[in-house]
């Protein structure tokens, strides 16, 4: 229950971002030390930093809107490399800021670390589980929106081969490429599927480098999880004719090339950070690990404004019928290489 709250307590407060405007507040309650100041909130980006038009970006957008509906101060201070995220987290928690967020699994080392010497601060951390009394840790099942974006791509593409083009191989984007390969499995068994990763979040010219590599390897379809690689991607694919897509990632990327993006497989980060802003409002900071898929709202795709016109007939409807069965717990998407080796394709004829 408290999953799906969370994120319905977002989706009420974006309700009021869209509609209240700049000036409307939503609650002028007391920070977490009972004051009436305003609370303080803050953000440690991950080297991707503000700008990737994804992860850093969702979660910063979640940060401003929590400015705007809790009248919170906010700082952010961006990472460069590694090295940044201790110092950083130290920083702001030396500042007296009451929740900060670290944003991305690569500071899970640097928090464990920095959380128990600042017990009366709280953290909380994206995409990662830290085990501390201080810390609440969000993750996503971002395999589901991804089994998504491999069913839209496997039923679109013209060449039988679709590529994902990842960021850092580790468990994280692994569950990004095992639930796209699932996805694509099961609506075209004739299709295959190139794997790339760039060894970074954050080097433009190497995403465009390698999405150029997949597409001359005969992928007409590249799915970016890079983070700021993706921009290099989705580069490539407006310098290629008509047919060449990608599929954007974590925030809807959908517009920066109007009918080149495919869809964009969506993590709602902006939404749990707002949610956690408004707990933290109210001195209420959830702990553990809050897990967010599909059924909770916290990963889905795009509209498809852009691109429903090149899509094949009966696309949408099949990508909402795959949606149903996995919110109905009928159908576990594979967040591992290993699972998606055990993993069989899910036909819709044969689950009805």
């Amino acid at each position: 229950m408290r999953r799906l709250f969370i994120l319905a307590a977002a989706a009420a407060l974006f309700a009021g971002c869209s509609s209240g405007g700049s000036g409307s507040t939503a609650a002028s309650g007391t920070n977490a030390t009972g004051t009436n100041s305003p609370i303080k909130l803050a953000m440690v980006t991950d080297v991707g930093g503000l700008g990737d038009k994804s992860f850093n970006d969702s979660a910063n957008r979640g940060l401003q809107w929590a400015k705007t509906q809790l009248g919170a101060q906010v700082t952010v201070l961006q990472s460069r490399s590694v090295t940044d995220y201790e110092p950083n987290l130290s920083t702001l928690a030396d500042q007296g800021n009451d929740l900060i967020f670290a944003i991305g699994f690569l500071m899970h080392d640097s928090l464990n670390d920095v959380a128990p010497r600042y017990p009366a601060t709280h953290f909380a951390i994206i995409d990662s589980d830290v085990d501390q009394p201080n810390v609440t840790s969000i993750t996503f099942r971002e395999e589901e929106s991804s089994f998504l974006a491999g069913v839209i791509a496997g039923l679109t593409t013209k060449k039988n081969v679709v590529a994902f083009l990842g960021g850092i191989e580790s468990p994280l984007i692994e569950k990004f490429q095992a639930g796209f390969a699932a996805g694509v499995e099961s609506v075209n068994p004739h299709a295959t599927m190139l794997v790339k990763y760039t060894g970074s979040f954050d080097d433009v010219a190497s995403g465009k480098e390698y999405t150029s590599v997949l597409f001359d390897q005969g992928a007409d379809i590249v799915y970016a999880a890079a983070g700021k690689c993706g921009l290099g991607a989705i580069d490539e694919a407006q310098s290629r004719p008509a047919g060449y897509y990608v599929i954007g990632v974590d925030s809807d990327q959908d517009g920066i090339a109007p009918g080149k993006v495919l869809t964009s497989a969506l993590k709602h980060v902006d939404h749990a950070v707002l949610a956690l802003a408004a707990d933290a409002s109210r001195s209420d900071f959830p702990r553990g690990n809050l897990v967010f898929g599909l059924k909770e709202g916290g990963v889905g795709l795009t509209e498809m404004k852009y691109t429903r016109r090149y899509l094949p007939a009966g696309a949408l409807a099949t990508e909402k019928a795959y949606e149903k069965l996995i919110v109905a717990g009928k159908l576990v998407v594979p967040s591992t290489l290993v699972q998606l080796k055990a993993f069989v394709p899910v036909h819709l004829a044969a689950t009805k």
